[in-house]
């Protein structure tokens, strides 16, 4: 029996690491699907924004939206809110962003993003984990009644993490690749 346990112990030795070298290098194929993931939370994160912005939101709605939100980010991640009204950025835990955003003094809230891109490719960090950033524009409008009361176009940068990961399926370790996102920085305000 001991003779046994020796050899499952060596082939889970070995097993463990063929994992951590895979994890060390990405394919190009692995890597396209990556970045599409990346950009496809990213697209998830513009909607759940509108919807939680916009006051045709249920409260209870846009708090499940909030809830769901949460789940594309790495923990402590913080979004930057800029405005053409003031030279300082702040930045808040993405919870506390959402909830003002919920709470916006408008009568109508449209917020759009558009051209999104990769600005800088997968870089391997000294912990496995892969870091790159996404660049998005936000057009963000405000309305009292008719009358359009704020608008600015911000520029903004979005970190996002790609870590190995495994799971239990059927009493087996499946390993697969995680893309969170991160903080998001504001590059640029204007008009």
């Amino acid at each position: 029996m001991f003779k046994h346990t020796k050899i499952i112990l060596l082939a889970f030795i070995l097993l463990g690491s063929s994992q951590i070298w895979a994890q060390d290098d990405i394919s190009p194929e692995r890597k396209q699907a990556i970045d599409s993931l990346a950009m496809e939370k990213v697209k998830d994160l513009s909607k759940y924004i509108s919807i939680i912005g916009s006051k045709e939101t249920s409260f209870s709605e846009a708090n499940r939206v909030i809830e769901r939100t949460l789940e594309l980010f790495a923990p402590n991640s913080q979004m930057g809110v800029s405005s053409l009204y003031r030279k300082e950025i702040k930045y808040y835990t993405v919870r506390k962003y959402l909830n003002k955003l919920m709470a916006l003094n408008y009568d109508q809230v449209t917020i759009k993003w558009y051209n999104i891109q990769y600005i800088s490719d997968l870089e391997p960090q000294p912990d496995g984990t892969y870091v790159g950033v996404i660049t998005i524009y936000q057009r963000f409008e405000g309305r009292k009644g008719d009358d359009l009361n704020y608008v600015d176009t911000t520029k903004k940068d979005i970190t996002v993490y790609v870590k190995r990961k495994e799971t239990q399926i059927g009493g087996r370790t499946i390993g697969f690749w995680d893309v969170m996102l991160g903080d998001i920085r504001v590059a640029e305000t204007s008009k």
